[in-house]
């Protein structure tokens, strides 16, 4: 019998020495608190694939507090398509709780998430509900309040890794192949194999070999999966693989993305399959020829390998470019189930205002903002001027630090030795410095490099500082401000040539960036965007808590073309965002002036729209673009151009409206007199609406009062901060 090398994680012993103890004393606790009763979960769930099971997960310890590996286990009723199983459950409480299609390579430790419920407000069980019954209808997975939301799950052990295939890749030098259909077919392989003994001599090795069995030396990967999507395709979610694989045309990009336990173990067997020129109906295509892509190979996170085709004679055919991207789970942080807002947005809410770089861009030949950009003071100027959004940039120091700033270079003054009163400009990547030297030297803009003009003069005063740490912006701003989070990272140019090469590997860049938010987001509304495709990928897979924007300069005049296809165009970008299941865009309104029909195409696909551009420094096309339908527009100086008469954050308006109906809630429950809240809380306190209203839910009583729902208001709304 063979055994996989290196299938379990090395740590999984450290965690299983402590798992039963844990699970033991959490269970005790929640059922000391509450008696159990029986509850029957049950949902049919169609098309899964091998090795997968319906599982549940909830917020009580009896379904793995949300946690995907402890999550439970749910039995198929036969050879149907209908799990379910009878949970001991808390009695007398509220359950939330959430549907999940998994690979449970070893319970309780290791578990891969291939989908799961991505609502905003999951499943709820009544206190005083009765259980469903087994002559009920089961309930349909995905389907729930009204709403059909399944998302595909995020990295906790596993790797992904994707293969791109574009800019026409494949050259093949037989003449009777040209203008032939080709469809290529990749295929995860493993490279060791570990047996029970090993041979100890020749002969007996031998012997091994001839006994095997007939299937070749190489196997398949326990619980690989290999899906495949066109950006060109009318479907371009990603789907299993034909038998023969998918076909390439011209211009078109097809992405292969491979899910593996253990990537230095496993290659990709790349097919070549041909279609004759004369094929009869129902004939199968000829296998032309095949390439190998080595572990080995991928060393880096991401690059472009050009591998050579050999035919099925072993002799040369061609030659393939295979652009890749290595994604790794996150190593210091573990998302849960408990909450997504990866695809969430509410209904009708559209036209929010975005300030752009905070109170704008500051360094522009001309209409630029008086306070310096991507600093605190130009966010907070954004936020007491009604910013529902502020937009910023956040890029890395040498220190791995990330820090608010927009461009890839700085420049720093220097004195020439022989004409000492002369001073020159040095220009540096901000990559090359690190924190300290950021904070300490004196740093110009590019702008101010190039003309020798210093636009500001603030150096004393700290909120006016350049450079502030993503951290510090997350503590210091008003919590009910939402923020969209532009990564810098550098593009190829359809000349070949780069903005700027980034040596940094895209995980830890990542990495280091994610953290911060996951730890000090709190209940902020956060999103992510970038120029780059293969950024927005990497952010949506390694986390399921906040969702991605797609940000594309489309069929720009302005601005010059990239050379990745994703970014050419808003159909493109469509096709793309609906691939990784991101939120949805932020166009260039170059585009939308041109084509108002656009935004109609993008939200017709189920997409949220923003925009931004040098075009929105205007008040009337602001009203217009909100007019068409945009949910959010990001433009300069909203001290300036902002219609709203009072100067708040929707976000915040929401939030206080909500905290009255959740106070007159606790009042009539403790059939108290007064409805209304005293004037001192609803003007400056907001409440945390989430939890106070699970609070309120769960532990209602007499004992309710204004005094005891007050003291769930933050440090920071209390203090008054931000």
């Amino acid at each position: 019998m063979q055994r996989w090398f290196f299938l379990e994680d090395p740590n999984n012993a450290i965690l299983r020495a402590a798992k039963g103890e844990e699970v033991q004393q959490q269970a005790a606790k929640s059922t000391a608190k509450y008696p159990p009763r029986r509850w029957l979960f049950r949902t049919r769930v169609l098309d899964l694939k091998k090795d997968e099971v319906v599982c549940v997960s909830g917020n009580v310890p009896e379904l793995g507090s949300w946690q995907p590996e402890k999550c439970v286990p749910l039995e198929q009723e036969g050879d149907s398509d209908v799990w379910s199983k009878t949970i001991m459950i808390p009695d007398k409480v509220n359950v939330q709780y959430r549907y999940l299609v998994c690979v449970v390579v070893e319970p309780g430790l290791q578990v891969i998430v291939r989908s799961w419920e991505g609502h905003f407000k999951p499943r709820n069980i009544l206190a005083t509900e009765k259980s469903p019954s087994e002559t009920d209808d089961p309930q349909t997975y995905g389907e729930y309040d009204e709403t059909e939301r399944v998302d595909r799950g995020w990295l906790n052990k596993e790797t992904l890794i994707q293969l791109k295939f574009c800019n026409n890749p494949l050259t093949l030098w037989r003449p009777k192949y040209t203008n032939r259909k080709v469809f290529i077919k990749v295929t995860p392989v493993g490279l060791l194999r570990h047996t029970s003994s090993h041979p100890k001599t020749m002969s007996e090795a031998l012997e091994e070999s001839l006994s095997a069995d007939t299937q070749d030396t190489f196997e398949n990967p326990k619980h690989a999966l290999c899906e495949v999507a066109s950006l060109n395709g009318e479907d371009a979610t990603f789907h299993p693989q034909l038998q023969f694989g998918e076909e390439y045309k011209e211009n078109d990009m097809l992405i292969f993305q491979a899910t593996v336990l253990f990537p230095a173990n496993v290659a990709f067997l790349i097919d070549l399959y041909i279609y004759s020129s004369r094929r009869g109906e129902g004939e199968p295509p000829h296998h032309a020829g095949f390439s190998y892509l080595l572990p080995t190979v991928l060393q880096s996170s991401e690059g472009s390998v050009v591998l050579p085709v050999t035919s099925t004679k072993h002799r040369p055919l061609g030659q393939v470019r295979i652009d890749y991207i290595v994604i790794k789970p996150m190593p210091n942080f573990k998302c849960d189930l408990s909450v997504s807002y990866g695809r969430h947005w509410k209904k009708n809410r559209a036209g929010l205002d975005v300030g752009h770089r905070g109170s704008g861009s500051s360094f522009k030949t001309q209409n630029c903002a008086e306070v310096r950009e991507n600093t605190v003071a130009s966010l907070k100027n954004a936020v007491d001027h009604g910013a529902d959004f502020v937009e910023f940039d956040v890029q890395l120091s040498k220190d791995l630090v990330p820090i608010v700033y927009h461009d890839f270079h700085v420049c720093i003054s220097m004195k020439k030795k022989k004409q000492l009163d002369d001073t020159d400009m040095l220009e540096l990547p901000v990559k090359e410095l690190t924190f300290d030297q950021l904070q300490l030297l004196k740093v110009y803009h590019l702008s101010e490099g190039k003309t020798k003009n210093p636009r500001f003069f603030d150096d004393d005063l700290e909120d006016h500082q350049p450079f502030p740490t993503l951290q510090h912006i997350l503590e210091v701003l008003n919590p009910h401000v939402g923020f969209n989070i532009e990564i810098k990272w550098t593009m190829q140019l359809l000349d070949g040539s780069y903005e700027l090469y980034h040596p940094t590997d895209i995980n830890l860049y990542l990495d280091t960036i994610l953290e911060v938010v996951l730890r000090y987001g709190g209940e902020r509304r956060i999103i992510f965007s970038c120029f780059n495709p293969d950024i927005c990928a990497v952010i949506r897979m390694k986390q399921n808590k906040y969702p991605v924007m797609f940000l594309t300069i489309g069929e720009s005049q302005i601005y010059a073309k990239y050379m990745d296809p994703r970014c050419w165009s808003i159909p493109a970008a469509v096709q793309y965002a609906n691939m990784i299941e991101m939120l949805g865009l932020s166009v260039h309104t170059e585009d939308i002036m041109r084509d108002a029909s656009l935004v109609q195409l993008v939200k017709r696909s189920g997409l949220i729209i923003f925009c931004w551009g040098d075009e929105n420094a205007d008040p009337s096309t602001i009203k217009y673009l909100k007019q068409l339908g945009l949910h959010g527009v990001i433009y300069d100086k909203i001290y300036q151009f902002s219609s709203k008469e009072v100067k708040e954050s929707i976000f915040l308006v929401e939030a206080r409206e909500s905290q009255k109906d959740l106070i007159r809630l606790a009042a009539a429950a403790a059939e108290a007199v007064p409805v209304n809240p005293p004037v001192s809380i609803i003007k400056d306190q907001v409440l945390d609406i989430e939890k106070a209203r699970q609070h309120v839910e769960e532990t209602v009583s007499t004992a309710t009062s204004l005094e005891s729902l007050d003291s769930h208001i933050s440090d920071h709304e209390r203090n008054g901060t931000g």
